[in-house]
């Protein structure tokens, strides 16, 4: 998250960076000696495949439309390879109707006006075939696009039913057979089309020829599946070989952008940054003498700074923050995994409070602690909506809780809750969503290790069937949500660990040391409450 006092190095000139080395060299000749901080500099250096891969230290310029453009259009290649890589489900969908779309409505219009110009002109007598003529030729331009370079055969049939000279003469002596057009184009289409669109053939076969209108009109809606379906097809015959080049492709997309923009990596440079802060803030007490050896291994490594960056993504604040520039195409995955491990610790904190506070009568439960974490847990779906009650929540969660132990309890001929106990229950469970609560605190740290575990282990499938003390209960659910996050951070890694070494290098070693204790941030609370 942004920092106060920001230094993105991506954007200062190569003679603030000679200015900024010397400097530093001299801060740095008593804390260590030259080769302890070369030693140190090369295990970054070691990291950083290419010249190609380092960002631009460029100073910012005034960007003209088409610069703008031309990175918007780097941006959107490198999202779109993205989802394909990452995405197995990932496919296009036409006709998507967004709900109080202003565009949607413009639409719409402007097709209900073109549709009723052609049925006013067909209708006329003698007909008027001009829209009707352009309407004729997008299709054929359409039915042309479905062709393999090499089907020559009926690349020329097409051209020659549908060629608009002809059919342009035909209309000037009215003799222009709109039906058999219409109908010669379903017929190609049939053969074209996908196993899937046989139905949809087939409806079009069946509508009646004398409404002309309807006809071509649900031609275009099926023409409009069929390019889905060869936009589908494309994508998946091209995710192989993009899952082999996609982090290279995205790499040299980011860097296009990043050469057009040279401030694109600001945010990223102060994430970084407060991962490096938030290690040295927690530094011994003999890391900070004056000792070279022991200053230079006080510095943290590059892995232990990218992973203390990867961790503070599950506690980012998206509604005050933008996520790092080399985040962005995930960022919703990642609000989805931050709010699925929000309710995960909810759920164990709760549970947590529940066996704690009545004790033996009901340890070793397991039906029991199946049968109250499913309905904690539909309690608490959506709780990370904006207009979501939580205390009200929680005080029904606890009432349902106090009913579903009372019917437990005496079925084992136990006494039931007395009211000074369920009242303490309740007041124990809408406790959490308050900030600093110690018990929902101890669980997110417990997570938070158990997430640093998995970013630090090289084959983390062993511990993702783990889980930390006390959350057993949402073992599974942690699983999930430590594969997701794995599978994003890898491919992370993998395509922009060149331009987070280079930010690495230059923050420890050519700007000023970065402060031993975080600047002051927004609070972020793991629970929203009202």
């Amino acid at each position: 998250m942004p920092l106060n006092d920001e230094r993105p190095s991506s954007t200062s000139s190569s003679e603030d960076q000679t200015s900024d080395g010397e400097s530093s060299s001299e801060c740095r000749e008593s804390m260590a000696t030259a080769s302890d901080l070369e030693s140190l500099r090369d295990s970054f250096n070691s990291d950083i495949s290419s010249k190609h891969c380092t960002p631009s230290s460029s100073p910012p310029e005034t960007l003209t439309l088409d610069e703008v453009m031309e990175a918007g259009k780097d941006l959107f290649d490198l999202k779109l390879s993205h989802d394909i890589v990452t995405n197995r489900d990932f496919q296009l969908h036409p006709n998507l109707k967004a709900k109080n779309s202003l565009w949607n409505a413009v639409k719409e219009n402007v097709l209900k006006a073109f549709w009723d110009t052609l049925q006013a002109e067909l209708n006329d007598d003698p007909p008027e075939y001009k829209n009707a003529i352009k309407l004729l030729e997008e299709i054929r331009e359409i039915l042309l696009s479905f062709l393999n370079p090499g089907a020559n055969r009926m690349r020329t049939q097409i051209m020659e039913v549908l060629d608009m000279d002809l059919i342009n003469q035909q209309a000037d002596n009215n003799a222009v057979d709109i039906c058999g057009l219409a109908s010669y184009i379903i017929t190609t289409m049939g053969k074209m089309c996908s196993p899937e669109r046989d139905g949809d053939i087939k409806k079009l076969q069946e509508l009646n020829t004398e409404n002309i209108v309807t006809l071509f009109r649900e031609i275009l809606h099926v023409l409009d599946l069929m390019r889905a379906d060869w936009v589908n097809f494309t994508i998946r015959s091209i995710r192989p070989v993009l899952q082999v080049i996609g982090a290279e492709y995205e790499r040299e997309k980011f860097q296009n952008v990043l050469d057009k923009t040279p401030n694109a990596l600001n945010i990223t440079t102060s994430w970084i940054q407060a991962a490096i802060e938030e290690l040295l803030s927690v530094r011994k007490p003999a890391e900070l003498s004056n000792d070279p050896e022991k200053m230079v291994q006080g510095l943290p490594g590059p892995s232990q700074i990218i992973n203390t960056a990867f961790l503070r993504l599950l506690t980012w604040d998206f509604s005050k923050s933008s996520v790092p520039e080399t985040w962005v195409v995930d960022e919703i995955q990642l609000e989805e995994i931050q709010r699925q491990l929000k309710q995960a610790v909810a759920v164990n904190t709760v549970l947590l409070i529940v066996f704690s506070t009545i004790g033996d009568p009901i340890q070793g439960l397991s039906v029991l602690s199946d049968r109250l974490k499913r309905m904690i847990t539909v309690l608490l779906n959506g709780m990370h909506k904006p207009g979501f009650n939580l205390k009200e929540t929680l005080e029904g969660t606890s009432v349902q809780i106090c009913c579903e132990l009372n019917k437990s309890l005496r079925e084992r001929d136990y006494p039931a809750l007395t009211p000074e106990q369920q009242a303490t229950l309740t007041g124990q469970i809408c406790s959490i969503g308050q900030k600093d609560n110690p018990v929902r605190t101890l669980v997110e740290d417990r997570v938070h290790q158990y997430f640093m575990g998995l970013l630090s282990d090289p084959r983390p499938e062993v511990k993702l069937q783990e889980a930390p003390v006390g959350s057993a209960a949402i073992q599974p659910e942690l699983g999930v949500i430590g594969k997701a996050f794995i599978s994003l951070v890898n491919y992370n890694r993998a395509v922009y660990t060149p331009f987070y070494m280079e930010i690495m290098k230059k923050l420890l070693f050519f700007s000023d040391p970065p402060a031993t204790s975080l600047p002051q941030e927004p609070s972020q609370e793991s629970i929203p409450h009202d």
